[in-house]
């Protein structure tokens, strides 16, 4: 199990970390400010100055996710994780990657009163060897006050368990979060458990379109980015069944016949993901009264939408853009299109 603590920058997520190792049984701690730590030495200058942090390098958190991995097969129990997440796509990659190794995470926020915030900020140390260390360390923490705020309102008051600290000791506090944990009242985090892929995988999406033609786009919890309906094909599964099955699941939505195909995209493997064929289906167009039973928000799905071809542009990476693109003239034209790589091939 992990215990990820969150909060803005001067919460007191290290200091009350160190305390709950004390109290939880068979309990280690990681801080992944070490790995950032680490790419700074072992990344060229010229890509670590393209970021303004090392959160926002994709090689910090798949280093996050490997690493509190490798030591829960090592140490087993409990992993204490002090680390500000104010991205809610960042939580997703990170949490959805730890839920496919089957690692439950309760997730915590230290919430503190922002007058005294500032305070702490102001009073925390800093180290004497870091050349102007103090105004920049400092400055960075009063810089995240605004972003934290955001967070706050828009995901992060609803997705953690929010722990008061502005009368509270770090041990008082570490306390409350053990408490806490040890009688459920903070659960783990709600979110699909898909496993990794171990070799080449073939998914299922489904096309399903309201009375404007407009394509429905969900928002999985467990990964970044918005996404067509689908999943995973199962071994033995016919890949349109997988497709109806996905959909039910995380729509709520039942086929009553199997979609039509509208494309094969072959997609080459992308270290660290292997690749595989990709399928589109036509499910068809859904009535009013079809798109209000979406079973939404659950535990894989936050949202959903109904989106035009120019706003999935900029809802879609690109990849799933260019594979809905030949998805919608293949729908026009009446001919399935097989691609590789998100190119028309014969």
């Amino acid at each position: 199990m992990i215990v990820w603590i969150n909060g803005a920058f001067g919460a007191g997520k290290t200091t009350t970390a160190r305390e709950l190792i004390e109290l939880i049984p068979n309990s280690a701690l990681f801080d992944p400010e070490v790995i950032g730590g680490a790419l700074s030495h072992l990344l060229p200058p010229k890509r670590l100055a393209e970021v303004g942090d090392f959160q926002d390098l994709p090689i910090w958190r798949r280093l996050v996710i490997d690493t509190a991995a490798a030591m829960l097969a090592e140490l087993g129990g409990t992993l204490v994780v002090p680390m500000t997440l104010l991205r809610q796509d960042y939580r997703d990659e990170i949490f959805g990657g730890l839920a496919a190794r089957r690692i439950p995470v309760r997730h915590v926020l230290l919430a503190p009163a922002e007058t005294i915030l500032r305070e702490r900020i102001a009073d925390r140390e800093v180290p004497p060897d870091l050349p102007d260390g103090e105004i920049r360390i400092r400055q960075w923490s009063y810089d995240h006050i605004e972003p934290y705020k955001t967070a706050l309102a828009s995901w992060l008051a609803a997705d953690a368990y929010p722990v008061g600290t502005g009368s509270l000791s770090p041990y008082d506090t570490a306390v409350r979060i053990a408490e806490a944990i040890g009688s459920d009242e903070a659960p783990a985090c709600d979110i699909v458990q898909t496993p990794e892929p171990t070799a080449e995988t073939v998914a299922a999406g489904v096309l399903l379109f309201d009375e404007r033609d407009r394509v429905l786009l969900v928002d999985p919890t467990y990964k970044p980015g918005w996404e067509f309906p689908g999943g995973v094909v199962e071994p033995g599964e016919a890949p349109a069944r997988a497709g109806m099955r996905e959909v039910a699941e995380e729509t709520g939505i039942r086929l009553d016949e199997a979609p039509s195909l509208l494309v094969v995209d072959w997609e080459p493997p992308a270290p660290p993901a292997y690749g595989g064929l990709r399928l589109l289906f036509d499910g068809g167009r859904l009535h009013a009264a079809d798109a209000a039973r979406l079973l939404l928000p659950g535990p894989e799905l936050r949202d959903w939408r109904f989106a035009s071809e120019t706003e999935a542009a900029d809802m879609l990476p690109p990849v799933r853009y260019e594979r809905l693109r030949r998805a919608l003239r293949a729908r026009e034209r009446g001919r399935a299109m097989y691609l590789e790589a998100g190119v028309p091939v014969g």
